[in-house]
């Protein structure tokens, strides 16, 4: 028996945020590093090095992870710039995570229509620290982030957390990204239904997935918008929304 349809679990960035607000990180980093008072190129190489740790909380807190950073980079700061170097990151760091223009009407949209909604981050410090604060918190039922659960995607911990966090199975959820970190095979494993996120308007947006997925589910949307129509209702809320159509797996890319 096919599970009724009742949630939509999200990634969050250049799915939720502004793909290209993404274009700005590199310039974002170097901001900190001149704060931390280390060389540029060498705080986006110890960054860009340790993401896969960073986003399962391996250096800590952002603070914490600053102070390592620096260190790789072979410079040790006293705590009034590490201080300083903190503000500075936690700012540059909200520019990266701007919505996309049709991000909160398309959630409010969702929520208004019954659906329960939920979010699944790689990401490190940053985003947890500063979550409670953002535009989507309010939107978003369940927040699960790797970095709090020691674990990234496409885990299946992840999926299951997201699901228990909403009350209802994984058949019972959409799962919706723009295909970063294995996710849509990920979310397939699990038993949600994916949809792709192309980013159709972005055209440079593939550049920024780290560990891009292959798979290609049946179901894609151009931006979020799509979603209003794909989604429809959840089933025994409001109008029934359309049958849902099978995965076809033919249609994964190699």
């Amino acid at each position: 028996m096919i599970a009724r349809v009742r949630a939509i679990v999200l990634d969050f960035y250049c799915t939720l945020t502004d793909p290209a607000a993404e274009g700005g990180r590199r310039a974002a980093f170097a901001a900190t590093a001149a704060a931390l008072g280390v060389p540029a190129d060498d705080f986006w190489a110890a960054m860009s090095g340790t993401f896969r740790d960073r986003i399962v909380g391996r250096y800590g807190g952002t603070r914490d992870t600053l102070r390592a950073m620096a260190a790789r980079c072979g410079a040790t700061v006293g705590d009034d710039t590490l201080d300083a170097a903190l503000t500075v990151h936690r700012a540059r760091a909200a520019d990266l995570r701007p919505p996309r223009p049709e991000a909160l009407a398309v959630l409010d949209e969702l929520r208004g229509r019954g659906w329960r909604t939920a979010l699944i981050s790689d990401c490190a410090s940053e985003l947890v620290e500063s979550w409670a604060g953002t535009p989507y918190a309010a939107r978003i039922d369940v927040p699960v982030f790797s970095w709090r659960s020691g674990c990234r995607k496409p885990d299946p911990r992840l999926y299951a957390a997201a699901a228990a966090g909403l009350g209802v199975p994984a058949e019972a959820c959409w799962y919706v990204g723009d295909g970063g970190g294995g996710e849509l095979a990920g979310a397939r494993a699990a038993g949600m239904r994916p949809v792709l996120v192309t980013n159709a308007a972005y055209p440079g947006a593939g550049a920024y997935r780290v560990d891009a997925d292959p798979y290609r589910p049946a179901d894609a949307v151009d931006d979020l918008t799509g979603l209003l129509n794909l989604c429809g209702h959840p089933i025994g809320v409001g109008r029934s929304r359309r049958p849902v159509r099978p995965d076809r797996s033919d249609l994964s890319s190699e």
